[in-house]
């Protein structure tokens, strides 16, 4: 028989999918909307530039020209992206790394094994070097069932990302899944977040503070450093904005810098 405990931890991992995989979908969205704007918009710019040819030195028709050539598709930073390769693999993959980060609640570092996961080590040292986490904010604390701060997302809601994903890997570091499809993912762990699907990692990444089940699917790449693991701990027991078990935590958590060097 499941105990309360046993299912109120199955169901606080079942929300934790479902809002990954809610959040991916509507990453998807957007992206398909701003595919179908600028194609339309690709449209009127061909239709106006056609018009002003036909139509020559017409007011008219230069008027139909210079408005077509400000609507000119032309898409966002964050889409421009989204079709962006993986970082080029710079690391040495024979070393460990240490990620520091300055935040507003103290600082927090993590070692990462290249050996073991090179390219989400490769993928942070990049994103690190170009300020890409600076000034961005933890965006989610939970308190019940699992228990993580997620951070890296530059938008500060759950839905940025690098514009490009990183594959999976040491997925069996933790062990072998027991009956309920989960492992443990022990205090201090850093992991990659993702939507529920294989290979959907980007930059969004969470720091347990106290051992959590979850399946065996996302990427364990670091562990925290004592100090970093307290304050992480301190953020935890502020609680959650709103009284609730998952949303924003209570202490603001804002990433001020981040660096990655060899250890």
């Amino acid at each position: 028989m499941v105990s309360s405990d046993q299912r109120r931890r199955q169901l606080a991992r079942e929300k934790f999918e479902r809002q990954q995989q809610r959040r991916e979908e509507a990453r998807r969205r957007t992206r398909r909307l701003t595919a179908v704007i600028a194609s339309a918009l690709a449209v009127v710019a061909v239709i106006g530039a056609g018009a002003y040819v036909s139509i020559g030195d017409d007011d008219k028709g230069k008027d139909k020209t210079d408005s077509a050539a400000s609507a000119s598709p032309s898409a966002s930073p964050s889409e421009s992206e989204s079709a962006a390769p993986e970082p080029a693999m710079k690391i040495d993959k024979k070393s460990t790394y240490s990620m520091s980060l300055k935040t507003s609640q103290g600082d927090i570092a993590f070692t990462m094994d290249a050996a073991k996961t090179p390219h989400t080590t490769n993928s942070f040292k990049a994103l690190a070097d170009k300020g890409y986490f600076d000034a961005t904010k933890c965006h989610r604390l939970t308190t019940e069932g699992i228990f993580v701060l997620q951070c890296g997302d530059p938008k500060g809601d759950g839905t940025g990302g690098p514009g490009y994903n990183i594959p999976d890997e040491n997925l069996t570091a933790l062990g072998k899944a027991g009956k309920d499809g989960t492992v443990t993912f022990p205090a201090g762990t850093v992991a990659m977040a993702n939507t529920g699907q294989p290979g959907t990692g980007g930059s969004q990444f969470f720091l347990v503070y106290k051992d959590t089940r979850l399946p065996p699917t996302y990427t364990p790449f670091g562990t925290m450093d004592e100090a970093g693991l307290k304050a992480v701990k301190k953020v935890a027991e502020a609680g959650v904005t709103g009284g609730v078990a998952d949303g924003a935590p209570k202490k603001t958590v804002t990433i001020e810098k981040a660096a990655v060097d060899k250890a």
